[in-house]
């Protein structure tokens, strides 16, 4: 073989070779990210295996079980607590399971929040939201715990749903625990209008809600889900389906109009936190 067919040879090794390696980055990345769009949430891949390596793994810690168990103004639930938001007589009722850490948690945010706002304005949905920590049990770290309890700091303040959305917003990359840091929380409470106050800051500081947080993600490890977010309207299971419909912002609108046929939408203020 001559030198010239040798060097051509051996170059179209190297680019098979890394034509090769970025089909192997693309597939793992493929595998790895969540595809969320804003008709379709593609799920339960990556995201219900960590939920249930998470599950696993935090039944044998202690995040968020030490110190009293108080409650944040307004939360409901008893044994399954959450934070309500929307108008309390809306004829139906969306529960999220989530965690603060949690990529798909995340994602689902990103795509469905605003038609959630949109149906709670409307009076046809409300929603309680249950604060999990399972990314500290199976990551370590205590992101989960810390940013959980700042957001019923945040529910003290009446500012939930707002430092809610702004957590979303400003998630880390899971493996970042950005969220164990107080002041990263006290520092993205200033993104809210009105809830970077002393008495937020001292709740924060001092885990006022570290109890409260640790009985919902014990209800939730009792709940019997796969993984975070678990997401149920009017006690069934939608997320990633219901029956064979995907959720999506759309499917959710017609899935409340559905269940509210015949039903007066909500009309009574939102309990202040």
């Amino acid at each position: 073989m001559s030198e010239k067919n040798r060097d051509g040879s051996n170059k179209s090794a190297r680019e098979r070779l890394q034509q090769q390696r970025e089909r192997e980055k693309a597939r793992e990345k493929q595998r790895r990210v969540l595809i969320v769009t804003a008709g379709v949430v593609g799920v339960l891949g990556l995201a219900a295996v960590v939920g249930v390596i998470a599950a696993n793994s935090d039944k044998d810690g202690d995040s968020g079980k030490a110190g009293p168990v108080v409650a944040p103004a307004g939360a409901i639930g008893g044994d399954k607590p959450a934070i309500p938001t929307g108008k309390p007589d809306a004829p139906s009722t969306l529960q999220i399971w989530e965690d603060f850490r949690c990529p798909a948690c995340a994602q689902f945010e990103t795509v469905m929040r605003d038609t959630i706002h949109e149906l709670e304005a409307s009076g046809a949905l409300k929603a309680e939201y249950h604060l999990a920590t399972l990314i500290d049990g199976n990551m370590g770290g205590s992101g989960s715990l810390r940013a959980a309890n700042a957001a019923a700091c945040a529910q003290d303040a009446d500012k939930f749903t707002a430092y809610h959305d702004t957590l979303y917003s400003n998630q880390p990359p899971e493996t970042d625990d950005a969220f164990g840091k107080n002041d990263k929380l006290i520092e993205l409470a200033a993104k809210v209008p009105g809830l970077d106050t002393p008495s937020f800051r001292s709740c924060v500081q001092d885990g006022t809600h570290d109890g409260w947080v640790g009985k919902s993600n014990e209800a939730f490890q009792a709940g019997g889900f796969r993984g975070t977010p678990s997401v149920l309207l009017n006690g069934e299971s939608i997320f990633p389906t219901k029956g064979s419909e995907q959720i999506s912002p759309e499917n959710l609108k017609k899935w409340v109009a559905e269940a509210n046929k015949g039903k007066e939408p909500g009309t009574a203020s939102p309990s202040a936190g």
